[in-house]
């Protein structure tokens, strides 16, 4: 049986594994743990918010809304990579699920077809909630789903899941019959788990295919190093992430970590 980990040691096990933290203000005592039991954990769940913008996102996970009261998370990773710590405790993102999927989740097996709803996820999982659409169109950043990827193994690396082959990281459609996120991620949950259990086989610290440094000269910013030296804009925000820079303001001579090509 799992104990939950307190905030400051999930703060610090999120930023060990190189996750670029938002601390939303109250975040470690807002939950719902006055309507029902907070542990033992055995898993971590992933989401989609089926919102669009970050702001509004982070504060609809926050607050909640007249048929549901949040948090509805513990942690919204955003399409940038952050993950913005909402509530800890108690948070209403997973409802009842199946215990079959729950034991699967226990000991670390195959999962099964999750057809029944009779058990308090709630009380059981770590839940993220991702910032996307969730109609199969909406893209998915690699900043995104490294932050998944990076915030799910930080937990299980806490707790020491994942030894014997992680379905501990699970989505909610495999919980709850009638859902369907994550929907859209490419390689789906299964890749999710792949990678999470490719990371939990090396440090903290560490980062795929390794980095290599740029020396940041005159005129550029972060936009234009991921054109001219990963050839895509957009993974800007991968560059952000890796170097954990709260702004996109560079000087030169400034040294940043680049990730793999």
């Amino acid at each position: 049986m799992a104990t939950p980990l307190s905030a400051a040691k999930a703060l610090s096990a999120l930023r060990a594994e190189g996750v670029k933290v938002v601390e939303v203000p109250g975040w470690r005592t807002r939950n719902r743990n006055h309507k029902g039991a907070w542990g033992p954990v055995h898993g971590v769940m992933i989401h989609h918010t089926v919102t669009k913008g970050s702001a509004a996102t982070v504060r609809i996970c926050r607050d909640g809304h007249s048929s549901l009261p949040g948090p509805l998370c513990h942690g919204v990773i955003t399409k940038d990579g952050q993950v913005h710590l909402v509530g800890w405790g108690r948070a209403n993102h997973a409802g009842l699920g199946d215990d079959d999927v729950l034991r699967a989740a226990i000991t670390e097996r195959k999962l099964p077809a999750d057809n029944e709803a009779n058990t308090d996820g709630n009380a059981r999982f770590y839940g993220f909630e991702c910032e996307n659409l969730g109609d199969g169109k909406d893209p998915w950043p690699a900043a995104q789903v490294e932050a998944i990827v990076r915030a799910s193994a930080a937990l299980c690396r806490a707790h020491g899941w994942g030894e014997d082959g992680d379905t501990s990281v699970i989505g909610h459609a495999e919980w709850q019959p009638g859902k369907v996120d994550p929907k859209g991620i490419s390689g789906g949950m299964p890749g999710i788990r792949e990678r999470v259990a490719e990371r939990l086989k090396h440090p903290a610290s560490w980062s795929p295919g390794g980095t290599s440094t740029y020396t940041v000269r005159t005129g550029d910013t972060l936009w234009s190093i991921a054109v001219h030296q990963l050839g895509d804009g957009s993974r800007y925000a991968e560059i952000k992430t890796l170097n954990n820079l709260r702004s996109d303001a560079l000087r030169v001579g400034q040294k940043l970590k680049l990730p793999k090509k």
